[in-house]
């Protein structure tokens, strides 16, 4: 999938050392509720896997690479697919913050919208953002997704809990 700024692309084996580096990086794992580095050992499997349908795996990882040279910027994920609800979480990291306010999260997100509506089907994608993270909130909401509710001090983090909110964008042809 291709847009002016950013094309969405397959997890390749030679992502390895990307992959190492993003999801090894702390300053990350609050997005995705980990506390402890993934193997290498482990990242080879999961990319060795990465081109299974996700009808099977319930996921699916696109690499976020710039236009203008192919470097990878970042990633934008489905899971949680449930075809028989039709709907489907979404995640986004763009990785550098050199990389950030750009319009690259933009268009990967709507790159991303096309494929899970007209191509997935699903009726509806929803993400979780936590209150405090303002640009992936004006992100989502400015893509179309709304906050329809809230998980009150749902994430522990060093300056105590955080509210998590829970955001819904639905198909509009149905």
């Amino acid at each position: 999938m291709k847009g002016k700024l950013v094309s969405l692309r397959a997890v390749e084996p030679f992502d390895i050392e990307v992959l190492m580096d993003w999801e090894n990086n702390p300053e990350f794992w609050h997005l995705g509720n980990i506390t402890t580095p993934f193997s290498k050992h482990l990242l080879e499997k999961y990319i060795q896997n990465a081109h299974l349908d996700i009808f099977t795996t319930k996921q699916y990882r696109f690499i976020i690479t710039a236009s203008a040279n192919g470097d990878p910027i970042g990633a934008i994920d489905l899971f949680d697919f449930d075809p028989l609800h039709q709907r489907c979480g979404v995640g986004i990291l763009i990785a550098h913050p050199a990389h950030r306010q750009k319009g690259y999260a933009t268009e990967a997100l709507q790159l991303l919208m096309n494929y899970a509506f007209k191509t997935l089907l699903v009726n509806q994608l929803f993400c979780n953002i936590e209150s405090s993270n303002k640009p992936s909130l004006q992100l989502f909401t400015q893509a179309g997704f709304e906050i329809t509710g809230c998980k009150k001090a749902w994430n522990r983090t060093e300056m105590g809990f955080e509210d998590e909110l829970f955001l819904q964008c639905f198909r509009l042809d149905i």
